[in-house]
């Protein structure tokens, strides 16, 4: 079985290599942005044909929230274009795909946990680019698999549970918002069942979410880092308001993960648990 995982430097791209690389029964090729240049749509498909893959696992996006307000063209090249290309290549040439989302592809209105057909509404370009991007596969290639996941983390890559260790280390007092709804998701247990998909008998096409167990604001989120870390720092509370940024973040977004669950039968680990895990490994590699 040969396996092309675009983005192999990111976070979910560093943990799929971290399982794929020692499993002799399958051949995969880990691309970065310098071997496969998202933003050359035109040569894309050519990259792809020197690999011949029997699955593309397309982990890659323009992720930078924010920046992307300013450069809603390249984030479109990169998030939308990109992923049509390579399900163009997929259904011409018989492979499957599985390709990554986002939350972001939701308002944020919602007051209950977000299934796989609740309306999608992007309040920022990310958000949009990425939902172009999904419908363009599903489009070409609706066997594809498109897991939409929310708030990852990871000990590869910058994430937010870094920065508040980080931030927590070097200061006394901090401010984390605590009315945006959600559930983190670490990046390994992602990667875990995407290999689980891979490796199960039933490949059915479709959009499915995957986060973490639970319910939580990003003020939970750093308080919990601060006591399993057990470092000594004030977060005070602030609402969204409070801390402006150039793109708009929904509100709520928390994800419902039955339809994975009952699908694929794979697990879905409680937040605290992961975050645990994640943690324990940061502190082994200092």
């Amino acid at each position: 079985m040969k396996i092309l995982i675009t983005g192999s430097n990111g976070q979910l791209g560093s943990e799929l290599q971290d399982i794929l690389k020692s499993q002799a029964d399958k051949e995969c090729y880990f691309l970065d942005r310098k071997q496969l240049p998202l933003d050359q749509t035109l040569i894309i498909q050519d990259i792809l044909g020197m690999y011949q893959p029997d699955i593309i696992i397309h982990a890659a996006a323009y992720t930078a929230v924010d920046k992307a307000e300013s450069e809603p063209v390249l984030a479109d090249i990169v998030n939308h274009l990109a992923s049509e290309e390579i399900a163009q290549y997929c259904r011409l040439n018989g492979a499957k795909l599985i390709a990554i989302s986002t939350d972001y592809v939701f308002d944020g209105n919602s007051d209950t946990a977000l299934t796989e057909d609740a309306p999608v509404d992007p309040i920022n370009t990310y958000g949009l680019t990425k939902l172009k991007g999904e419908q363009a596969v599903l489009k070409w290639h609706p066997e594809s698999i498109v897991i939409r996941t929310s708030w990852v983390y990871s000990t590869y890559g910058n994430n937010f549970v870094k920065t508040m260790i980080r931030l927590m280390t070097e200061r006394e007092e901090i401010s984390v918002i605590d009315d945006q709804i959600g559930s983190p998701t670490y990046a390994k247990d992602l990667a875990q069942a995407i290999v689980d998909i891979i490796e199960g008998e039933d490949w059915v096409g479709g959009v499915y979410h995957y986060s973490n167990e639970g319910e939580i604001s990003w003020y939970d989120f750093a308080v919990a880092i601060r006591e399993i870390k057990g470092l000594d720092c004030r977060i005070n509370p602030i609402p969204t308001a409070q801390y402006p940024t150039p793109a708009k973040r929904p509100k709520y977004s928390l994800l419902d993960k039955s339809k994975i669950k009952r699908t694929f039968k794979v697990e879905v680990p409680d937040w605290r648990t992961s975050l645990q895990a994640m943690l324990a490994k940061v502190t082994s590699n200092e």
